[in-house]
């Protein structure tokens, strides 16, 4: 009996371990369209650690707002298209005592970005100088620029010059269109990176199972 135990362990592990992988899939599937918020410097673009609503930028900062379909915020969501350059936005207005000058990109995403039914307002990012007051958030400064802009009840910006028109950071349904073509289930099931993952466990407990039998035959 307990020969007979030996023999079956590396099965069961691998078994449970492939069951594992089928539970978790689903979580992985998640996206949301959202306006994603961004911090420029330098030529280059950083996800923003803290909201348009709280952040109040430096006289000379870039602020950016990128309309994305994503996975996860920090590791996979796109930065606006155009460059965080502050001279390119700003340089032809002119300082003004009292105020500061923010560089602001809007970029409204692609079509493939967009909802069923929307359209972006313009394909290629927008860029103004937004001239507020020293203590202005980088909410306000980008509603100098590109009013009128919607916001949810827990203050999470839903729209930018009107788009969306509606919704506001919904999952997208994880659907074959969405994916990658390479990554596409034929009839609906798992997806190949999964299958390529459970046959890999299964071929590690094969193998469990034969090295277990080897040295019974020994």
């Amino acid at each position: 009996m307990r020969r007979h135990h030996r023999r079956l362990t590396p099965v069961l592990l691998g078994l449970g371990l492939v069951l594992t992988l089928l539970a978790a899939s689903p979580a992985l599937a998640s996206t949301y369209r959202y306006w994603s918020f961004w911090d420029g410097a330098g030529g280059q673009w950083t996800y923003a650690t803290q909201g348009p609503s709280s952040l109040r930028p430096a006289d000379g900062s870039v602020q950016g707002f990128h309309f994305v379909v994503s996975k996860d915020a920090a590791d996979q969501a796109a930065p606006p298209r155009a460059g965080a350059d502050f001279a390119a936005v700003c340089s032809a207005t002119p300082a003004v005592d009292g105020k500061k000058r923010i560089a602001v990109v809007v970029d409204f995403g692609t079509r493939s970005d967009a909802a069923a039914g929307d359209t972006p307002p313009q394909d290629d990012p927008r860029t103004a100088c937004a001239q507020v007051g020293p203590d202005a958030t980088a909410a306000e400064a980008l509603a100098e620029v590109a009013k009128p802009l919607r916001y949810n009840s827990a203050a999470l910006l839903c729209a930018v010059s009107g788009y969306p028109a509606q919704g506001c950071g919904e999952p997208v349904a994880d659907t074959a269109a969405d994916r990658p073509a390479d990554d596409r289930p034929a009839d609906g099931g798992p997806s190949a990176g999964l299958l390529a993952g459970i046959a890999a466990v299964a071929a590690l407990a094969a193998a469990g199972l034969w090295q277990s039998r080897r040295r019974r035959a020994r």
